[in-house]
């Protein structure tokens, strides 16, 4: 063989080249079926620092889905591997790693940490700290995430996502109050809401920050946190840091979605038919057929009425599709020494309420310059102009319900009315207005306006010792001008009787003024400890605060009849100014100073103390000075020398604890002394003065509200964080409360005093997955719930007290009871006790037309009138036999046992989805709404078809249209209805109108997709983002109300959980565009 080869090479031209062809042939054969065949490919992926297994990693055949996942020991089995091909290894917080497998069936692989992952920054107040090196208790959202959000508040975006923060949307109107909870809040008759902080400001509200500026938002929740506040901080302190310049070239962010939005849910009423039925028998129950018999004609014409269209009047008012168009544009960058960042926002919304628009405009512009080496400086400017235009659906923050808007579209008669009778009837008009009129004459315009102007001045005077100077100004302007026309009750009743049922304008215009000046000098002695384990910063600060507002109100009465509030707006001359007040209030001055120490040994051991002494001018030299300290200790027990075997696994777990105090003064200012108001007014034995006092007494003895926290929290992380979160345990006490308290008897109304003690204790957790984190996809996992657990511990002087809602005006009474042992949020009522029967009675005297009780049996007069078969029956709980206001009892409780929320979200090859959800569980809602619509206390008023015919008791006999008094009789027509007459002369609250207000509500649901970036660099962009996105998507709940998110009342915290007449929520379909350049 060897003497062949040899003579081929020799000869290589003779005979030999067949041979020569067919080794080669032999070569690319072999070859071929080397490649063509796949293999298994194995190995161990380990931590290139520690040497520790990678557990979980995804190991992918790049190109394609297939993949697995290392075990326990860090090993991966990847078979059909093609030997050609190239593995991907990705981990979260390190570098992926692409290893061609080149035939080799045995590839191991050492993971880096990535140099890219930035340590998560937390705010903290008057400065910033590393999320694990936190003490206390602080929640963060990042930008990015609000972003993948398409709402148009900040509030909004972070509904559901962190826990022991409740934030409840009371209502769906453009305006509607954003109630926002820190673990329950320690105040009953103050406000519970905390601390606004944008960019170190104070603001009452973050209702006009549009999401798409914020760079984070930080939640501090327990006093070591929150007490570096002081006064300000015992409801928690939320901190909205808004996006800065950026170094390098200019970028362009535009954002923008366009929209529809429609009511989200719907009432049923009864048919046209049945409502002819109903107010027939009503008339012949009131004895005033005559009524009747004006507006519909006779009852042997009711059958005329069978299967006649329902004038939907709801669907009139609110039926609408709104359209909104929302959209910003951000442009940033800069240098080493320069950074600028220039943003507008704008939102344009028209409701689904007839007649209503919601727009605003934001712009801000921030400056960052770099003055020299240890010198720089900062500027920021925003400016927002909020318009609000349409009826709404009640009136804000007030108690009456005779104008409002979801009672007149539901109980209005469902028929086209001006071919039966006038509408403008005095007997109509009493009870009810046509809708659309209704709607007409309730206009309103709501103007706002904030300007705020900040800017900083920071100097490192030699190495560790920093010195920052800011200076702020807030100034706002709210315009609330309302209209009333004709048709309301404000016409009819309030004006004078030379201006009554004419048009008229109250004009309302707020003005503040807040100027604050902080000074701070932190210093880190990073450089005397050196290289030893040890860290520790000090910091020392002071801080004015100055509030200044003034209000003005006037009064316009006598319009013509025939203006409108366009004309009436424009023409105020034409009318009667009754009254024009100007009140200035006195300054609220705030001085405070303020430490803060750090401490840090090698990561293990943090401890930190903060103190602040605040100076009010709402308090007498005396209580002016309040003094908040804390301290919070942590043990980050994964950093200890123990736990280095298994920190690949663990690499988290810390234990800490915080116990402190935090102040509230959130009350008038200038309590401590008697006001006057410089206007005519009636004083002792009719005698006239130009002065007229205050309406509250004063008290001089007035001092701070302070909240005293314990915070206990674990804080765990596995897999390089891949599972992470923490487990939260508080106990809150807020001793001398700051209460309104009523001293009826003095001539004055109310006096604020402290009084009582409140406990808020509860239980937070919060847990978030990263499943998956390849580059070109992943899926992550969020979930968060909170308990807390309310309770009255004092109440003073004091056993309990009453609250009236007065959405049935003085019919009902205290609705709402406060009480030692209970919680703020206890509904209080009868207990319905089904109906009466016509076995409860021995029989009917037609003489004098009435029912005779049978002896034993509960006798309800007192409370709802006339009793008769069919009437509501109240349970007797005294025994006397009587229901009578003291059979009153607690039956319901608007405080949820848990609040909570979870988050999905995954991308895959430029697709990305996002799911957010909340819920509520435990809570109860007060439906006044289902009282107003099953109870006829006037003629002419539609029913909800909870009391359709066959449901409700009746009285009419319906082929004789006559009433029955023959008990046989009427109990064998009655053998199948289910609920009472709806005749009755009063409203009454009963736990029947107390629903589980529990729910699940899929908020937003949002897919995406982004374009590669091969094709994007072909249209000099960096990123293309197109999106369609839902809110409100559905909601899974039992409440038979509109929408569970509910409480009607605002500018108080006594009767949370109240449904009446609000404007109902939407659901939204939205298609947006991200575009970055």
């Amino acid at each position: 063989m060897t003497k062949s080869i040899n003579a081929f090479r020799r000869n290589p031209g003779h005979g030999n080249s067949g041979l020569r062809i067919l080794l080669i042939l032999v070569m690319m054969t072999s070859a071929l079926t080397l490649f063509s065949q796949n293999i298994t490919v194995r190995g161990t992926v380990t931590d290139a620092e520690t040497g520790e297994a990678m557990i979980g990693l995804n190991v992918v055949v790049k190109g394609t889905t297939r993949g697995v996942a290392t075990d326990l020991n860090g090993n991966y089995t990847v078979t059909d591997c093609p030997p050609d091909a190239t593995l991907v290894f990705s981990f979260v917080g390190y570098e992926e790693v692409e290893e061609p497998v080149r035939g080799r069936t045995v590839i191991d692989v050492a993971m880096s940490p990535s140099s890219e992952l930035v340590e998560d920054v937390v705010v903290i107040g008057y400065g910033t700290v590393s999320k694990r090196d936190v003490t206390g208790s602080v929640a963060s959202v990042q930008g990015e995430d609000l972003a993948r959000v398409p709402v148009s508040t900040a509030a909004e975006a972070l509904t559901g996502k962190l826990a022991g923060v409740h934030i409840v949307t009371t209502e769906g109107s453009p305006d509607a109050e954003i109630n926002i909870r820190v673990r329950g809040g320690g105040s009953i008759t103050q406000s519970n809401s905390p601390l606004f902080i944008v960019d170190g400001f104070p603001v009452d509200n973050i209702t006009d920050i549009p999401p798409s500026t914020i760079q984070s938002i930080d939640v501090l929740k327990d006093a070591s946190s929150t007490a570096i506040y002081g006064a300000r901080g015992a409801n928690g302190v939320i901190i909205i840091t808004t996006k800065g310049g950026e170094e390098g070239k200019p970028r362009v962010n535009y954002n923008a979605y366009y929209g529809m939005k429609k009511v989200a849910s719907h009432l049923n009423l009864v048919t046209v038919e049945d409502y002819m039925k109903w107010q027939y028998e009503y008339a012949l129950l009131a004895d005033n057929l005559e009524n009747y018999e004006r507006y519909f004609g006779n009852y042997q014409d009711i059958d005329l009425y069978a299967g006649q269209p329902t004038t939907n009047w709801f669907d009139q008012v609110f039926g609408h599709i709104g359209k909104v168009f929302n959209h910003d544009l951000n442009v940033t960058g800069g240098s080493d020494k320069f950074r600028y960042s220039a943003t507008y926002a704008g939102i344009r919304s028209d409701e689904i309420m007839l007649s209503s628009e919601y727009k605003r405009d934001n712009l801000s512009l921030k400056l960052d310059h770099k003055a020299g080496e240890r010198v720089e400086l900062s500027f920021s400017v925003r400016y927002s102009d909020l318009k609000i235009f349409g009826a709404g659906a009640t009136d804000q923050g007030g108690a009456t319900p005779n104008d409002a808007r979801v009672k007149q579209t539901m109980l209005f008669v469902p028929i086209p009315f001006n071919s039966v009778g006038d509408f403008d009837d005095t007997d109509l008009a009493a009870s009810m207005t046509n809708p659309l009129d209704n709607v007409r004459d309730n206009d309103r315009q709501q103007l706002r306006k904030r300007f705020n102007l900040g800017g900083s001045f920071a100097w490192e005077i030699f190495d560790g010792l920093l010195f920052r100077s800011e200076a702020g100004l807030d100034n706002y302007v709210n315009n609330d001008e309302r209209f009333y026309g004709l048709t309301t009750y404000y016409v009819r009743n309030t004006p004078t009787a030379d201006y009554q049922n004419m048009p008229a304008l109250e004009a309302y215009e707020r003005k503040g003024n807040g100027i604050r000046s902080t000074n701070t000098l932190n210093y880190d002695f990073a450089n005397l400890l050196g290289d030893t384990g040890h860290s520790l910063t000090l910091l020392a600060g002071q801080e004015v605060l100055v509030t200044k507002t003034n209000t003005m109100f006037n009064q316009i009465w006598g319009f013509p009849d025939f203006f409108t509030g366009e004309d009436a707006y424009k023409l105020v001359s034409q009318g009667y100014s009754n009254s024009y007040t100007n009140t200035y209030n006195p300054d609220d001055k705030l001085l405070s100073f303020f430490g803060r120490v750090m401490y840090d040994y090698r990561g293990r051991y943090l401890f930190s103390a903060t103190y602040r002494a605040d100076g009010s001018s709402k308090f007498s030299a005396v209580n002016r000075w309040g003094y908040f300290p804390s301290a919070a200790i942590a043990w980050r027990i994964s950093e200890e020398e123990f736990m280095k075997g298994i920190s690949n696994t663990l690499n988290n777990l810390k234990i800490r604890f915080s116990y402190g105090t935090a102040g509230n003064n959130n009350i008038p200012a200038n309590q401590i002394a008697q006001i006057f108001t410089a206007r005519s007014t009636s004083w002792i034995n009719g005698f006239s003065s130009f002065w007229a006092p205050s309406t509250t007494m004063a008290n001089p003895d007035l001092k701070w509200e302070t909240t005293f926290t314990r915070n206990l929290g674990l804080d765990f992380g596995f897999f390089r964080n891949r599972i992470n979160g923490s487990v939260e345990l508080y106990r809150n006490n807020t001793k001398d409360l700051l209460i309104e308290f009523p001293v009826s008897g003095t001539g004055y109304n109310t006096q604020y005093r402290n009084m009582g003690e409140t406990e808020n204790k509860g239980l937070e957790f919060e847990l978030n997955l990263v499943a998956l984190n390849a580059k070109k996809y992943g899926l992550n996992f969020g979930f968060n719930i909170g308990f807390n657990k309310n309770k009255i511990l004092s109440l003073g002087v004091m056993n309990d007290f009453g609250q009236n809602t007065s959405w049935a005006s003085t019919e009902i009474g205290n609705d709402y009871w406060i009480a030692l042992g209970g919680s703020v949020g206890e509904m209080y009522g009868y207990i319905n006790d089904g109906r009466y029967e016509v076995s409860d009675f021995s029989g009917y005297d037609a003489e004098a037309d009435e029912w005779i009780l049978n002896e034993g049996v509960v006798d309800n007069s007192n409370v709802i009138g006339t009793v008769r078969p069919g009437s509501l029956k109240l349970r007797d709980l005294t025994g006397d036999g009587l229901v009578t206001v003291a059979d009153g009892s607690v039956i319901g409780n608007a405080n949820p046992v848990h609040t909570g929320g979870f988050t999905v979200e995954g991308y895959f090859y430029g697709f990305d989805l996002s799911a957010l959800f909340n819920w509520s569980y435990g809570n109860d809602i007060y439906n006044a709404n289902k009282i107003e619509y099953t109870t006829s206390r006037y003629a002419f008023r539609n029913l909800i078809d909870v009391m359709a015919e066959g449901n409700r008791w009746t009285n009419l006999d319906a082929a004789t249209g006559t009433l029955v008094n023959d008990p046989a009789t009427l109990a064998s027509m009655n053998a199948n209805t289910t609920m009472w007459s709806p005749f009755m002369s009063r409203h009454v609250f009963s736990d029947w109108a107390v629903e589980d207000g529990s729910f699940l509500r899929l908020n937003t649901l949002t897919l995406g997709y982004s374009l590669p970036e091969l094709v994007t660099s072909r249209l000099n962009i960096q990123r293309l983002r197109l999106y369609v996105s839902g809110y409100n998507v559905f909601v899974l709940t039992n409440y038979s109300g509109f929408d569970p998110e509910v409480s009607s009342r605002r500018n108080t915290v006594l009767t949370p959980g109240l449904d009446y007449s609000a404007y109902p929520k939407s659901r939204q379909l939205l298609f947006g565009v991200n575009l970055t350049f």
